[in-house]
């Protein structure tokens, strides 16, 4: 084996160097050496290239790095690479591409024999409780996407008329409580920028006071009356769940605004993990009134929910090919002809997502409000939230 500094002669009787350093690296052996200028020749190269490129030629290297025993590929690192971090490398992940995948295959009709197996399968993965179902009959749903949407039987679902808030979907609470410091919990200890995830305020909202730039006067522009306090409670929907979701109050909708973005997941386990994942996510934030002040609710895409649906905006279409980072797009509700918004009924069908996803709700009341809720607890549609 050739040693550091050897030279071998070429046909004009000059030499060169291998350009292996003096101090060789080793692989996996004590006998296996790295041709580290060629590696950093080769890694050069790749910080010359557009960030799209360099994250797929990273790709390969950075999942070897983590799954391979013994840190194998740990030596490159004396070369100049360095792999991406694990939240990194599952940004990278073109998750609306695969979303949009999942959404046409979702909707290509099943043939007959096929809709039993399939979906029972579904049913036995994620405990979906087709009694509910205002169609038990699995051969009704031509596709996967019919049968996410499927309608609940309407005793299945009794509306709580005694609590001012209820809940606007099946799901898991995840957090609950008042608006602090304008920050919002995403999962107990991660927090993200109440204005980052409603964007600035919009100037058709003919709002009474004038905008504010520091953080802590974003939460005092949505607080309109005074003694009131801010609150938030972020819904977890399952895949197993019940898709649709409805009005949690009496109230009226008067501004959208829709926010392009990724599509990752937002599974409780993903939300520990990704700090602000809610702002990075593409969103559907509905804003208005009720009869305590400013309220909200926000539908939060995920991966392989590309598709919100708001049943009165015909306008939104979500998980377009090609988005802006960090671009919105407002609509208001309230014109010459409808000076008042639209109009919600505390249980009406509002919206539906084509698989589990998250609902976040940010509302002013009154300073004894209270929440009827368990952190982690299991929650249906129709049932309380909180009331006063």
């Amino acid at each position: 084996m050739l040693g550091t500094g050897s030279t071998r002669s070429t046909g004009s009787g000059s030499s060169r160097s291998w350009g292996w350093r003096s101090r060789p690296s080793l692989l996996v052996t004590g006998r296996l050496y790295f041709p580290q200028l060629a590696l950093r020749r080769r890694l050069g190269q790749l910080s010359c290239m557009s960030r799209p490129a360099l994250k797929l030629r990273s790709w390969p290297l950075t999942i070897l790095y983590y799954l391979l025993p013994f840190g194998a590929l740990r030596p490159l690192s004396q070369v100049g690479w360095r792999p991406m971090s694990r939240v990194s490398l599952y940004k990278s992940v073109p998750t609306r591409l695969l979303s949009r995948a999942c959404g046409r295959l979702n909707q290509v009709e099943l043939p007959s024999w096929l809709r039993r197996p399939v979906y029972s399968l579904y049913i036995w993965t994620f405990g979906v409780n087709m009694t509910e179902a205002a169609v038990e009959d699995l051969q009704h749903y031509r596709n996967l996407s019919e049968f996410f949407r499927r309608k609940l039987k309407p005793q299945a679902r009794p509306v709580c008329g005694l609590h001012s808030v209820i809940s606007p979907s099946d799901g898991k609470i995840l957090t609950f409580g008042q608006v602090k410091n304008s920050e919002v919990e995403q999962v107990k200890g991660v927090t993200y920028s109440l204005e980052s995830f409603l964007g600035p305020r919009a100037c058709t909202e003919d709002l009474p006071f004038p905008p504010a730039s520091s953080c802590d006067s974003f939460r005092n522009q949505l607080v309109t009356r005074e003694g009131n306090e801010l609150y938030h409670c972020v819904i977890y929907l399952a895949p197993g769940d019940y898709h649709c979701f409805h009005s949690p109050t009496d109230w009226t909708v008067s501004h959208r605004r829709h926010f392009p973005g990724s599509l990752m997941s937002v599974n409780p386990g993903m939300a520990r993990w990704i700090k602000e994942l809610f702002c990075h996510n593409e969103r559907v934030v509905l804003t208005g009134d009720w009869k305590h002040g400013f309220f909200s609710l926000t539908a939060v895409g995920a991966t392989n929910v590309g598709s919100i649906r708001i049943h009165f905006d015909q306008d939104l279409h979500t998980n377009s090919p090609s988005y802006s980072k960090g671009s919105y797009n407002d609509l208001s509700f309230v014109t010459h002809a409808n000076k008042e918004g639209i109009p919600m009924r505390k249980g009406e069908p509002l919206g539906e997502f084509n698989l589990g996803s998250t609902i976040v709700l940010i509302f002013e009341a009154p300073k004894d409000f209270n929440f009827r809720l368990k952190a982690g607890q299991k929650i249906l549609f129709g049932e309380a939230l909180g009331s006063l």
